[in-house]
């Protein structure tokens, strides 16, 4: 089978999609199936080296995630060639160029959600929200009319989804998931993450530096709760893609604890998983998150989660027992952490344990690429739920 896999852009800062992309494609390169990245990148761009797939970078005429001509064309002439595709993502031109081109050949094509049909979206920012919804009726809302399916990570997005952008699709719930941590070499290269650390223990967020991703909430409900633990630190890792961490050192310089807050930049590779192990907790206090593949890396490490009610896995974590989940407040993440800090040893260890076990039964990127694949070569396309 060759499946081509179409997104606004491959660079690994992007977070979870085309970390979902690179992770399944490994599983399914095993199973006999291929798969390739159509993008709208430019190809000189850097990120485009190190990708382990074939990448057909379309360019953009605009800007990232803007127009690009070649798109349709391109896709009108080579569509041919695959099993099938999956749009992965929307509210970008990869979405309607590739329906453009994908609604005049065979080849059928499925539509990966990613969370991008949340409420959320149409609040944050309100005046955003109006253009999304007229973009919804023009166009996007025919990108999904005409997939094979769309598809969720979870009932709860797919609810949410529906009852937000109603329409005649197919929609149908799989399983998604993050590759499993490799061995630790050693403890100590947990030591090196941040030497200002000196091996003090830390709460850990690990994602991209965005408003949607809570961080200000963070470091209020840091702050809150800074002074019972005054040994515990702070570790921000991620990318900065929006320029928000000025004003987020700001905040922790006023609130008087910017000397516990460490800022990593983003952590990838060795560093990335010596960060979890080594965290007390991983923290994740998002207004909207649909998966949250960092989510489900922790409990690949035995390492707690502490998350929002807004992170739509949240009642499969806490039902397993493997974290704890509030609102989306900083009172309300202040208060879950000293939840969490106040908790016995052996209490924490059973977490850790629940968390690995959680991790292996229903996040593990093995059986969520099987089942993918079992989606795209089956004629069922699951439950066609008209909204």
């Amino acid at each position: 089978m060759k499946l081509l896999r179409i997104i606004g852009s491959a660079d690994p800062r992007g977070g979870g999609p085309i970390e979902g992309i690179l992770r399944s494609s490994e599983i399914m390169a095993r199973h006999g199936c291929v798969n390739e990245i159509l993008c709208l990148d430019d190809p000189a761009d850097p990120w485009l080296k190190e990708l382990p797939l074939a990448v057909h970078a379309m360019g953009h005429a605009i800007r990232r995630y803007g127009y690009s001509p070649r798109l349709t064309p391109w896709v009108l002439d080579h569509a041919g060639a695959y099993d099938a595709a999956i749009i992965e993502g929307l509210w970008n031109y990869s979405s309607i160029g590739a329906w453009r081109g994908l609604a005049r050949r065979a080849t059928p094509y499925f539509v990966f959600a990613h969370g991008m049909l949340d409420p959320w979206f149409l609040r944050n920012p309100p005046l955003k929200g109006v253009v999304r919804r007229a973009y919804w009726r023009l166009l996007e809302a025919k990108v999904l009319a005409d997939a094979r399916c769309v598809l969720f990570t979870s009932q709860e997005e797919r609810e949410l989804a529906m009852a937000t952008y109603p329409g005649r699709y197919c929609a149908r719930v799989v399983a998604f998931g993050a590759a499993d941590a490799p061995p630790e070499r050693s403890a100590a290269e947990r030591l090196d993450l941040v030497p200002a650390l000196a091996g003090r223990p830390y709460l850990l967020f690990l994602g991209r530096i965005h408003p949607k991703k809570g961080c200000d909430l963070l470091i209020d409900a840091f702050s809150l709760v800074s002074e019972q633990y005054p040994d515990l630190a702070l570790v921000m890792a991620g990318p900065d893609q929006v320029g928000w961490r000025p004003a987020l050192e700001q905040q922790a310089a006023r609130l008087g604890v910017s000397h516990r807050i460490h800022w990593t930049g983003m952590l990838a590779g060795a560093a990335k998983w010596a960060a979890l192990r080594g965290a007390q907790a991983f923290v994740l206090p998002s207004h909207q998150e649909n998966f949250g593949i960092a989510v489900a890396e922790a409990m690949a490490c035995s390492t707690p989660v502490l998350i929002t009610e807004r992170v739509n896995i949240w009642r499969e974590i806490v039902g397993a027992g493997a974290g704890l989940a509030c609102d989306d407040t900083a009172q309300a993440v202040a208060d879950m952490l000293r939840r969490f800090l106040a908790m016995s040893k052996e209490a924490v260890t059973t977490m850790r344990t629940k968390g690995r076990r959680c991790f292996e039964q229903r996040f593990e990127i093995e059986a969520a690429a099987r089942e993918l694949m079992s989606v795209l070569q089956s004629d069922r396309t699951g439950d066609a739920d008209p909204g």
